[in-house]
């Protein structure tokens, strides 16, 4: 992918999780100052390696998994990058922590406390392990989602929750944020929708996780920093 494809795709995933609408060459061209032809053939170019389709009903263009992962990808790798930099401690992470610290003596209702903000602030499901427990909240948000009014992807997604418990235990992903990209996930593949999920040493264990599942269509850099806070955040004080 050319540094200007890339740029494309990300400006195409960026608006169609805003607006939840195939993303079009004459949004494009004007974004970038360019012709509609210009971005035509390369969103063509895009479309033949797999990274962004279109539904049979619209001229414009939605992301692949394939294209959120690339997309994943170069922004876990800026993170990586500028690691040694003072973390922005934003209103939202802000939030975050006022609801762990209220809980600092009761590790459970931190828990708890943490995935509750992730809720209200991704307007995602928030999910986390308390000792053999999985506590979830947020299933409303998550059913709310355009994706999922139809229930195309609704038994996926339920097989996906049925499951998740058991297999976070049995896969213990060791990284410190991990994220799951519609077939990517282990169960409920044709769910289209991403687990993301941040590792973190609790009382309860030194493998406990606290995340989201959301749509695969949602804003991958503001979720993985609070997901990735939270997670940080609970270690530190538990």
């Amino acid at each position: 992918m050319t540094e200007r494809q890339q740029t494309i795709l990300a400006a195409i995933i960026e608006q169609y999780a805003e607006v939840a609408v195939p993303v079009g060459s004459v949004t494009l061209a004007k974004l970038f100052g360019v012709s509609s032809a210009t971005i035509r053939s390369e969103m063509a170019r895009l479309e033949e390696a797999g990274y962004i389709t279109h539904p049979h009903t619209s001229a414009g263009r939605i992301p692949t998994d394939k294209g959120y992962r690339a997309y994943v990808n170069k922004i876990t790798d800026l993170e990586l990058g500028a690691h040694e930099l003072p973390e922005t401690i934003d209103r939202s992470a802000r939030a975050i922590n006022a609801r762990i610290s209220s809980y600092h003596n009761r590790a459970d209702r931190a828990i708890r406390g943490a995935v509750d903000s992730l809720v209200e602030l991704t307007q995602n499901l928030g999910l986390a392990t308390i000792g053999d427990e999985l506590y979830l909240n947020g299933i409303g948000n998550l059913f709310s989602q355009p994706e999922y009014m139809q229930g195309t992807h609704v038994q996926a997604v339920a097989r996906l929750l049925d499951n998740l418990e058991p297999w976070l235990r049995e896969a213990s992903p060791n990284k410190p944020l991990s994220v799951y990209i519609g077939a990517e996930n282990p169960i409920g593949k044709s769910s289209g929708a991403s687990l993301i999920i941040s590792r973190f040493r609790s009382p309860f264990s030194d493998r406990s996780y606290i995340g989201v599942l959301g749509p695969t269509r949602q804003d991958y850099g503001r979720v993985m920093r609070l997901v990735r806070h939270a997670g940080t955040m609970l270690e530190e004080s538990l």
